[in-house]
């Protein structure tokens, strides 16, 4: 949960800001992106191995060129 307490002098624009980048660090709207709507798990498998081969592939091309 994502607590903001307000500054001495500190206008609502400010602390409008402030409470945006804190939820935006803490992943609340990536998760909420990805709750939004329901995956089946077989695609959300899917993605995770997609993302893993991507991940082995970039890793294999940057130990070759070292």
């Amino acid at each position: 949960m994502v607590k903001l307490t307000l500054r001495d002098k500190e206008t609502a624009q400010e602390a409008v800001r402030r409470f945006r980048k804190l939820v935006e660090r803490s992943g609340i709207k990536k998760e909420m992106r990805i709750r939004e709507f329901y995956e089946k798990p077989s695609a959300t498998k899917r993605r995770a191995k997609l993302r893993a081969q991507r991940r082995n592939r970039r890793e294999r091309l940057l130990s070759s060129r070292a």
